[in-house]
């Protein structure tokens, strides 16, 4: 009850957001004002309930950071300082690293962090920053990966006209897109997501801050965060998923007509890495909301490990697949 009487006190909503959100929302949005003041910040459950695990994880994800650095920064150099890589293709797939590398720097020093002193804590502004850089770093990652079909798309059915299409001007059009996607996509979720009453709940289920973890604090209705959150779900991951299926359809169509093995078999080295990349990231992303309220123990470490599979697996990865099949970063 005194939870309650709290979340009833300074529930004044500013005028504007009357204005820009339906009356239906502003009653889910009284306790604006108290949370946005709550000073003592959230705690951060992560893998707590696992200790042992807890062990294993802190070595397994300091290496594995220490290789996303590592590996994302040597492709940002490489093709920065070769002219031999200054191409459409590299110039996307830099972009990527650089996204890999902020993308990861966002969470996982935090997390490390509070594995090892078991504090467990964040503040409240910098739970916004997390949440707002790391969905609007994934946001635009989703985007990009759909651009880098698309470049694909053009170099293998467009040959002739490959260097025309794919200029330097529309990379760098293309790539402002995905990032003003992801991070538009990202400020109306944070706007929202905080804007809802908590009522003292402060118990994050999850090593770092995400929008679903945030929504299980809140203590009224959820349902127009939800309807907007499955919206931007379709537009960022399902839609993108469409467009890069629509490009490797035609692709895989250019191959079949193709008469020689030998460029049958430099389309697919090609495409491959691209391939792989996509379907680490989106499979292990929208698996992720399957377990958006997890109800018990096992559902809650399938969904923290996957998490974790799309937070820094992925992006360490990515050097790798790329390196692994391609002369020219070689």
């Amino acid at each position: 009850m005194s939870q309650h009487k709290f979340c009833a006190q300074n529930n004044k909503v500013p005028k504007i957001l009357t204005l820009v959100f339906p009356a239906s929302s502003v009653t889910a949005m009284r306790g604006f004002n108290s949370n946005f003041h709550h000073s003592t910040g959230f705690v951060l459950v992560g893998f707590s309930e696992w200790p042992r695990l807890e062990i294993a994880l802190f070595l397994a994800i300091a290496i594995f950071y220490i290789m996303t650095l590592l590996g994302n920064s040597a492709i940002i150099i490489l093709t920065h300082l070769n002219p031999k890589l200054h191409t459409p293709m590299y110039f996307f797939l830099a972009n990527l690293s650089f996204l890999d590398l902020c993308y990861t720097t966002s969470t996982v020093p935090q997390m490390l962090v509070n594995i090892h002193s078991h504090r467990r804590n964040i503040s409240y502004m910098g739970c916004i920053a997390q949440l707002f850089t790391f969905l609007g770093l994934g946001s635009t990652e989703c985007v990009l990966l759909s651009v880098m079909s698309f470049d694909s798309y053009v170099a293998i059915c467009r040959p002739l006209h490959y260097t025309v299409i794919m200029n330097s001007r529309l990379c760098q059009q293309l790539t402002a897109v995905a990032w003003m996607t992801g991070f538009s996509n990202s400020l109306v979720q944070t706007v929202l997501t905080f804007l809802l009453p908590r009522c003292g709940q402060y118990q994050i289920e999850n090593f770092f801050c995400e929008v679903p973890a945030m929504l299980q604090l809140s203590c009224v209705d959820t349902w127009i965060n939800e309807v907007e959150m499955y919206a931007a779900v379709v537009v960022i991951k399902v839609i993108q998923v469409g467009l890069i299926l629509f490009s490797y359809t035609n692709i895989v169509r250019a191959v079949i007509r193709s008469q020689s093995s030998e460029g049958r078999m430099k389309v697919f080295n090609t495409c491959e890495s691209h391939l792989l990349v996509v379907i680490m990231f989106y499979g292990s992303a929208i698996s992720g909301y399957a377990y958006m309220a997890p109800k018990n123990s096992s559902a809650k470490l399938k969904g923290k490990l996957l998490a974790l599979f799309y937070g820094l697996m992925a992006p360490m990865l990515n050097p790798l697949i790329y390196t692994l099949r391609n002369k020219d970063v070689k």
